[in-house]
């Protein structure tokens, strides 16, 4: 028999595709660019909206921006941190409640400047309060038929005829669009129908605001191990 010579084929190698090197790379550019550009752009949007506002009540002997020759960003901010500061000081005194009860006399006399104004100091009122407990609780509520489930935000505990309307215990439930969670609906259910998530606010927003992308952790407490009969609390885990 004839001897037969092994032939040895060399491996293919994979082609090198640059282009797709090329677009991995600016895909991993955005993702790490992305987030932190944005973030400096929106905070930089609104100290500029605030100091274009706010900065020009400072007279130009107190304003840097009019001897200096270069901007000096967050100045309105400041001022308006400042003023806030000082209006809340001054209305906590009894001259300041004084002042504020006859202002909001006059304000009450106005046909429909009253109106916006008494909802918005509730509003405002309800939210920045340290005892209210509005829009602090995440739910999952059927929504928008049964079988469909959303995200919502129990936002106060209804009372009045809306009460005896809705149900057993109803609630107020906010639910968001997405994805702008600054629109959405308010519905009113009843609380044996609401299921409480353990996730934060924050974290329910950003599930909101990318569409279910952006999956939160999950927040529940790991249930502790069954007990076997027969075994001691202290042996577990020797």
């Amino acid at each position: 028999m004839a001897d037969r010579k092994l032939i040895f084929r060399p491996r293919r190698r994979r082609p090198f595709h640059l282009m797709e090197h090329l677009r991995g790379y600016f895909i991993a550019g955005i993702l790490v660019t992305g987030p932190t550009a944005l973030t400096l752009y929106l905070t930089w949007t609104f100290i500029d909206f605030i100091d274009n506002s706010v900065g020009h009540i400072l007279p130009d002997e107190y304003n840097p921006q009019s001897y200096l020759p270069f901007h000096v960003p967050g100045i309105g901010l400041i001022v308006a941190v400042v003023g806030l500061t000082l209006v809340g000081a001054a209305t906590a005194g009894v001259v300041g409640r004084i002042l504020l009860r006859v202002s909001e006399r006059v304000v009450a006399r106005m046909p429909i400047v009253r109106g916006i104004y008494s909802a918005v100091k509730q509003i405002f009122e309800t939210v920045l309060a340290k005892q209210s407990n509005s829009f602090r609780e995440v739910v999952l509520v059927e929504w928008p038929r049964r079988g469909a489930w959303t995200v919502g935000f129990v936002t106060a505990s209804v009372e009045g005829e809306i009460r005896d309307i809705a149900g057993k215990d109803p609630v107020a439930i906010y639910v968001p669009t997405t994805p702008n969670p600054t629109s959405g609906y308010m519905a009113f259910v009843p609380r044996e129908d609401v299921v409480t998530l353990a996730m934060s606010v924050e974290d329910a927003i950003k599930y909101v605001i990318s569409t279910g992308i952006v999956a939160p952790p999950d927040a529940r407490k790991p249930e502790p191990s069954p007990v076997k009969p027969g075994l001691k609390a202290d042996s577990i885990g020797e």
